[in-house]
């Protein structure tokens, strides 16, 4: 028997009678992460890492049924071997490791592998089945260190300062925004979005301390802005609110700003590749650490990812699922 079949509701786990991420509602889902792509609502009970339970709740509704586990914890259901561990995606973000009579199988989520000194730092798994996303499954993709990353934030702070501009940057609410918080603090006072600031209470919750932040008013003192820096998350990115803002230059932080066409979408004024998922070195990474027999890819570039892997000697299929990329602005209508 399969330990894992892809459903139309999700990737299902079928002696354990639960489901990975699901879609569609179903009894029991093991959540990987927070974001809205991987956690939906009307789920009779979600089991998840004690890190994503407020998130869910922040995302979902406050009276959802949720268990919280920690990393490495095991929990048996009907039989399964059941434990979470770090994908370092973003606060939370966990893979998924199922076994059942020796046979071991691991759905990674989302996953990167820089550590960016806020997700717990991504642990390779050992396993006989690898389910992994290929988001930026193509050799083009390849990140700049985090430091780097970072520099350039501060830089592009530094000349917008000097030409009397409004440094503001768009980026996904959970994960990216707290990242380029960290960042850029230092180099001025930082207004977030409104929710941004409740998915900081997320982190706050968790015990991870974030710099100092002052939440935006975008309607009656939107001139409190001026020469400032300012966060906002993807669905602004057209919005009125964001053209009010006093001389402001934007940058879309994602890590599609690699391709340079990318860099002039929507007249973006720059654009900064940084990502929460792996890049292409990161994802070949991840599945030689697995050591996985099988290799099946969700989403991303999966028919590029998969074919690749075949080539080098790793047998590897795609599976369609649902899963979006959080990281797309193009996706991105509401918050």
């Amino acid at each position: 028997m399969n330990m894992i079949r892809f459903t139309s509701k999700g990737i299902y786990c079928v002696p354990g009678k639960f489901y990975l991420d699901p879609w569609k509602p179903v009894d029991l889902a093991v959540i990987s992460h927070g974001h809205a792509d991987h956690a939906h609502w009307g789920m009779k009970k979600y089991l998840c890492h004690h890190f994503t339970v407020n998130i869910l709740r922040s995302r979902i509704g406050p009276d959802i049924h949720v268990q919280g586990i920690a990393y490495n914890e095991a929990v048996l259901i009907n039989g399964v071997k059941v434990s979470l561990h770090p994908a370092g995606h973003i606060i939370g973000s966990a893979q998924i490791r199922l076994e059942y009579k020796g046979k071991v199988v691991v759905f990674t989520g989302d996953y990167k592998i820089q550590d960016d000194g806020l997700s717990t730092a991504f642990e390779p798994i050992k396993c006989h089945e690898l389910i992994t996303e290929s988001t930026f499954g193509l050799p083009i993709y390849r990140w700049e260190s985090i430091a780097m990353q970072n520099e350039r934030l501060q830089n592009w702070i530094k000349d917008n300062q000097s030409n009397k501009k409004t440094s503001v940057f768009i980026g996904y609410s959970l994960g990216k925004s707290q990242r380029i918080l960290n960042a850029v603090h230092e180099m001025g006072p930082v207004y977030v979005h409104y929710s941004i600031a409740k998915l900081n209470e997320a982190y706050s919750q968790a015990g991870i301390k974030l710099p100092p932040y002052q939440v935006a008013d975008l309607k009656s003192d939107i001139k409190a802005l001026d020469n400032q820096i300012v966060l906002l998350p993807p669905a602004l990115l057209d919005s009125q609110l964001l053209q009010k803002i006093p001389h402001a230059a934007h940058a879309i932080c994602s890590g599609w700003m690699q391709i340079r066409g990318a860099r002039r979408w929507r007249s973006a004024d720059a654009g900064f590749a940084i990502s929460d998922h792996a890049d292409w070195q990161g994802l070949l990474q991840a599945v030689r650490g697995s050591a996985a027999e099988k290799v099946y890819v969700t989403h991303g570039q999966t028919a590029t990812f998969a074919k690749y892997l075949n080539e080098i000697g790793i047998a590897a299929e795609e599976v369609k699922t649902q899963y979006g990329d959080e990281e797309d602005p193009q996706t991105q209508t509401t918050e």
